[in-house]
């Protein structure tokens, strides 16, 4: 199957966040907080010409695409980017073409695509910053066979994910990795 098909299969934005079961009010509490800066929307307006669209790669139960997701939702009405949300375990055949590293599975995954199909940027599955701060925060966990190991796991997972809904500078970082890639 061709992006274009894949594009097409997606969900539209209202019928991903309708069929959501996990984390939907955290991400449009973000949704609804974030604002792009008057510079990153002056950016974008050039975008609207390109006639871009967007396939998100993703599921509702993954950490990074609770924080990810809304920003690409902004990004895109501010660029009049269309978005199409596709489930990544539903469609590991498109997920395979785009693995993190050769060999993870890694979600959220944006495939940025012209009218013909053709693919123009991806991004994913974090920025570079978020990266280096969950490798940092991994770094710091007891060895995996240690007893305490799951709970400490879960504790900083538990103040990542409360980081990512309410840190604006977060948003921000992600956004500008984002954008990076639309330039």
């Amino acid at each position: 199957m061709n992006l274009n098909e894949w594009f097409q299969r997606g969900m539209t934005v209202d019928e991903y966040i309708n069929s959501m079961k996990q984390n939907k009010e955290e991400m449009l509490a973000i949704y609804e907080k974030f604002n792009l800066t008057e510079e990153d929307q002056n950016k974008l307006a050039g975008l609207r010409e390109l006639h871009l669209r967007v396939i998100a790669l993703t599921e509702d139960w993954c950490g990074d695409a609770l924080l990810n997701n809304p920003i690409l939702m902004k990004i895109s009405e501010a660029a009049g980017i269309e978005l199409r949300f596709v489930l990544r375990d539903q469609n590991l055949e498109l997920m395979d073409q785009y693995l993190t590293n050769g060999t993870s599975r890694a979600i959220p995954i944006y495939i940025f695509i012209n009218q013909e199909g053709n693919e123009t940027a991806v991004w994913g599955p974090r920025a570079s910053e978020m990266q280096a701060l969950v490798t940092e925060r991994r770094a710091a966990l007891p060895d995996k066979e240690a007893p305490d190991f799951e709970e400490k796991q879960m504790a900083m997972y538990k103040e990542l994910r409360a980081s990512y809904v309410s840190d604006a500078g977060i948003w921000q970082t992600v956004a500008d990795s984002i954008l990076s890639k639309l330039k």
